[in-house]
Parts: structure tokens; C-alpha cells; sequence
């Protein structure tokens, strides 16, 4: 599955722009150093956290794509910093909670 495929089926918003990846599973944290500690290359990360540093921390990771959730508002130098690294920042009005059901109904697991 790609980003592609997860923003058509489950009807993200893209705010940055980058190149479509592959996804190998899905993590879920808000506290950076549990993303750069446990997150997996090719992974989703699954936040609220909408402040510029969950860039490089996406960066440092090699995740496919960080989805916000909860309707929570991007800066726009979030997203600048995203689209100039190639990472891409995804939004939802949905809570964490549902979003990771429809994920896991997707056939996304953890990795």
C-alpha cells in the first residue's frame, strides 16, 4: 500500500508536497523521542503534534508520512519545512482513535 492508496481510501488532506511512498506498518506517538526511539522506516506516524520539529524528527525516521489528527491546524512553516525535505504532513478531522481503526481496517498493522 501506498500514501497514495491510504489518502484516497480514507480521504486525507495533503498539505505538504513529496513523492508518493511505500508503507511498511504505522506508529502511534505525540513525544518525539518515542518516534525517533521506536518508529520504523516506511512507517505512518500517526500525532497531534503539529509544531516544525516533528519534521526533522519524520526526517531522522524515514517515515512514509505523518498524519495529524483531529482537525488540528498546521503551521504553514511546518508545512514549508515538510514539502522542502520531501515529507509529507496528511490531515484529518478524525481522532487518532478512529483513524487508527480505519488504518488497521486497511490491513496496516504496527511493524
Amino acid at each position: 500500500m501506498t500514501t497514495q492508496d491510504v489518502i484516497e481510501k480514507i480521504g486525507l488532506k495533503p498539505l505538504s508536497k513529496f513523492e508518493h511512498r511505500e508503507i511498511s506498518g504505522v506508529f502511534v506517538s505525540d513525544m518525539l523521542s518515542d518516534v525517533m526511539a521506536g518508529a520504523k522506516s516506511g512507517n505512518l506516524w500517526v500525532t497531534v503534534q503539529t509544531h516544525k520539529s516533528v519534521v526533522p524528527a519524520a526526517n531522522l525516521v524515514d517515515v512514509s508520512a505523518v498524519i495529524v489528527t483531529s482537525g488540528k491546524s498546521v503551521p504553514q512553516e511546518t508545512v514549508d519545512l515538510a514539502t522542502k525535505h520531501n515529507i509529507a504532513i496528511l490531515a484529518t478531522d478524525l481522532p487518532s482513535f478512529e483513524l487508527i481503526g480505519k488504518l488497521y481496517g486497511l490491513g496496516l498493522v504496527s511493524s
